[in-house]
């Protein structure tokens, strides 16, 4: 099993029919201040693979902070059923975060691991909105 996309995005969603909608994707935020509190991001992953995936698997989501400090993690099962006979599978996940506080500015990454394994870090850069000093 394998993630062919990874992002970060303002909103995302999985009609009934598995089309994936996505809206304002991002890799930067700017705050005016730390600790910053962003409203909510969406961490979209698509997983692909073929009958032998299918089943049940263990996956980990930690958003890392620039020092390697955790911010915030989740796991959770992740179960995947086998598409029509002979296709594979691509299937879209969406997870929202709402509320994420960042500390300070930095170089962030959402670290995805499946299975014990890291699959995909989708990078997330945090700056700060203030200028330099003005000049006397």
């Amino acid at each position: 099993m394998e993630i062919d996309l990874a992002l970060v995005a303002d909103a995302a969603t999985i009609d009934g029919s598995g089309k994936l909608n996505i809206l304002g994707v991002f890799d930067r935020i700017d705050a005016q201040g730390f600790p910053a509190r962003h409203g909510r991001i969406s961490l979209v992953l698509r997983f692909t693979g073929d009958l032998k995936d299918a089943g049940r698997h263990h996956m980990r989501i930690s958003l890392k902070a620039p020092s390697g400090e955790e911010v915030l993690g989740m796991e959770g099962a992740l179960q995947l059923g086998p598409g029509p006979v002979g296709e594979g599978m691509l299937i879209p996940h969406v997870i929202n975060f709402d509320g994420v506080v960042f500390p300070a500015p930095g170089r962030y990454a959402f670290d995805v691991v499946i299975d014990g394994e890291h699959a995909v870090a989708v990078p997330l850069n945090v700056g700060s909105l203030r200028g330099p000093p003005a000049q006397a």
